[in-house]
């Protein structure tokens, strides 16, 4: 509503209240001025509040705007929302279990598989002859508890020498192992071992195949044959110092003392003539050696 119309309405009434009073007593004039007055006033008074409200209402900041928080806040509205509280519609949250050491993972009981490579020397005693060892490691067993396993070994390795031994030597061993700490273990093994050599260049013994009639057996490795075949006790200690990578491997290097009792034979090609069995010629080698391992396990 413009200000003309709002100034025409303003004066109306004063000038219904002039026709009227012309037609009164003064009593009744009065009164019926002080009313039109305080009519007037009010009429006046709401005229005036509306655009004051508006030009409030333009000039306001967003934030006065807003809806307030409230308890009388509109539904829908983010105040009349109530706030989700931890755990009222969430599932219970779930810790994650403590992470177990690698070291303790591999104190527990369990299966154990084993590869490495092995080094050393395979000394003769008693003229046998010596040899170089180059080969592999297998090593199956089982985690008894934190201090105890049972290991079986086998060792494969070429032996090589000029003069000495020329062949394969094998060995397979039971090991009882104790786990002196979680890095050093100490081990004991008793089994067999052999050796298998295919074409030595030592000379020939006496007595010659050509001279016997029946198998003979040397009494002593000196001179020792010119070529071994067969299996004999063997045994072994072993010291182990080993290093977790993983809760699934580790990795380890062993140091082996071992001693081997060998029946080697050697055939001569013939037969004796009552009994029809071969002719061979035996001879017992003792020997002992030092080898160097470095392996890898899994559990």
């Amino acid at each position: 509503m413009s200000r003309a119309r709002l100034g025409l309405h303003r004066e109306s009434p004063l000038l219904v209240a002039v026709s009227l009073a012309r037609s009164l007593s003064p009593t009744q004039r009065r009164a019926r001025t002080l009313t039109i007055c305080l009519m007037v006033s009010i009429a006046t008074l709401a005229g005036g509040r509306a655009p004051a409200r508006a030009a409030t209402g333009a000039s306001a900041s967003p934030s006065a705007l807003a809806p307030q928080a409230g308890p009388m806040a509109a539904p829908g509205s983010p105040a009349a929302t109530p706030q989700r509280l931890p755990g009222d519609d969430d599932p219970e949250p779930k810790l994650s279990l403590p992470l177990e050491a690698d070291r303790e993972a591999w104190q527990r009981s369990g299966f154990r598989f084993g590869l490495g490579i092995v080094y050393g020397q395979f000394h003769g005693l008693d003229g046998a002859p010596s040899g170089r060892l180059r080969g592999f490691l297998l090593r199956l067993g089982i985690r008894l508890d934190a201090d105890w396993s049972v290991y079986t070994s086998f060792q494969y390795a070429l032996a090589s020498s000029p003069g000495g031994l020329s062949g394969l030597r094998f060995a397979g061993t039971l090991d009882p192992t104790w786990h002196v700490t979680p890095h050093l273990s100490l081990s004991l093994g008793l089994g067999f071992g052999g050796i298998v050599e295919g074409g030595a260049s030592r000379p020939d013994v006496d007595p010659l195949p050509s001279t016997l009639n029946t198998s003979y057996t040397f009494p002593s490795a000196t001179p020792p044959l010119p070529s071994c075949s067969g299996v004999g006790v063997a045994g072994l200690g072993r010291v182990e110092w080993a290093i977790v990578l993983g809760p699934r491997s580790a990795t380890s290097l062993m140091v082996e003392a071992t001693g081997q009792w060998t029946g080697c034979v050697a055939d001569t090609g013939r037969v004796e003539p009552d009994s029809g069995q071969a002719i061979v010629r035996r001879q017992w080698w003792p020997h002992v050696g030092l080898t160097a391992a470095w392996g890898i396990s899994w559990r």
